[in-house]
């Protein structure tokens, strides 16, 4: 599995594992090593196989195409971790209204999976706007990028030459890592939740 995602290490696909089936995608079968059961396919599968070999998966949370205009909606580029980390995403899945205080600028949006920021008021389900950038400061919510592979939305803290993030929720560690493994997309301004 390492290989066919071409991936750095093992370690990379457990927390994929382990966020699919938190999800719901996929169940452990007991008492059966590595056996896996496919509950369901996400609503965005196609039978087309994705490319193979180092160099062919390009991850990034935003995309180069730039931003509408605030009066055609902030785009939704696709869902971030707010949990075990994910595999980053870059598909625009819609579209949101920019809140009339926000000025028309750089902006992006993710729809939230997860339950690590709750203590930040920030739940499963919720839309994140971000203002597209790569630096933010200690204490700033930020959609970080962890070794070019996976994506997260947490509390950036700046230790000495170590960057942490951090859940709002103590059922999560805080991640600790050098600062050339973390590359940050994007810092949070706006939330939107909707009540349905």
């Amino acid at each position: 599995m390492k290989e066919a995602l071409d991936l750095a290490s093992k370690s990379g696909i457990h927390r994929l594992i382990t966020a699919l089936e938190e999800r719901g995608f996929l169940k452990r079968l007991a008492h059966r090593a590595r056996a896996l059961e496919v509950l369901k396919l996400p609503d965005s599968a196609t039978p087309a196989a994705p490319p193979r070999g180092r160099g062919a998966f390009r991850p990034a949370v935003v995309g180069n195409d730039g931003v509408s205009p605030a009066n055609d909606g902030i785009p939704i580029l696709g869902r971030i971790a707010a949990g075990v980390p994910i595999e980053a995403l870059q598909n625009e899945i819609g579209r949101v209204a920019a809140p009339l205080d926000l000025a028309a600028g750089d902006h992006f949006a993710l729809e939230v999976k997860g339950d690590s920021m709750i203590q930040a008021g920030i739940l499963d389900g919720d839309v994140v706007i971000l203002k597209r950038g790569d630096t933010a400061d200690s204490g700033d919510i930020v959609v970080a990028l962890v070794d070019a592979e996976e994506a997260t939305l947490k509390r950036l803290r700046k230790r000495g030459n170590s960057v942490a993030l951090e859940a709002a929720n103590p059922a999560y560690e805080t991640r600790i890592f050098g600062p050339d493994r973390v590359q940050i997309q994007g810092k949070l301004v706006a939330m939107v939740r909707r009540y349905a």
